[in-house]
């Protein structure tokens, strides 16, 4: 893994979560567990209406997370309720925390190759429907990282559990002065929260 990241990572390790927050990820946690137990794929989808900030923060750290402890067979994807893009903010967002970031296409939805380690595949980020053919039509956890999705879709097709755990949504800074601070602390308190998933999965 990028020394930047690990480094990242270790500092996170050592700063408590909430425990309202850790009940809210607990059930995150049991699909994990139980998938490895069974022996099965881990995938994991992140969804949010646009598929633009929170899903794709979700998904790049929930893999990174899986890599750092070496948590077996898992794949994480994200998705939205409608297609816009990635927002241009996440990736430079997570270019400037130690992930290396091309951007593959330019069109008005850009698609993305993020790498968190030279010997892994990057993950492949742009904006899409949740149930896109690039994500798993069965056997998943649907994970809803903003409220508005979360009440906008009673069903998600195929998914094995669903689970709720919402994110604040750094849009509202766009354009202001803050907008770096805020993104910067979005991207960093979904990663504690997925580190802290992760962390507790016994292999």
């Amino acid at each position: 893994m990028n020394v930047s990241l690990t480094e990242l990572i270790e500092n996170i390790l050592i700063q408590p979560i909430d425990e309202g927050r850790k009940n809210i990820l607990q059930p995150l946690i049991d699909f994990i567990q139980c998938k490895i137990e069974e022996k099965k794929p881990v995938n994991i989808n992140f969804i949010c209406t646009h598929n633009s900030r929170r899903s794709h923060f979700s998904q790049i750290w929930a893999q990174t997370a899986s890599s750092y402890f070496n948590v077996p067979d898992v794949q994480c994807y994200s998705g939205g309720t409608e297609v816009t893009a990635l927002f241009h903010k996440v990736a430079e967002t997570l270019a400037a925390q130690g992930f290396t970031v091309f951007k593959i296409s330019d069109t008005e939805n850009p698609v993305y190759a993020i790498k968190y380690a030279e010997d892994r595949h990057p993950v492949i980020g742009f904006s899409k429907k949740y149930d896109h053919p690039f994500n798993p039509a069965g056997d998943f956890a649907a994970v809803m990282t903003c409220s508005q999705a979360d009440d906008g879709c009673p069903f998600i097709a195929g998914a094995d559990q669903r689970i709720p755990i919402t994110f604040e949504d750094p849009k509202g800074s766009d354009g202001t002065s803050f907008q770096d601070q805020v993104y910067k602390e979005r991207s960093l308190q979904i990663a504690a929260e997925m580190v802290y998933v992760f962390s507790q999965i016994k292999k």
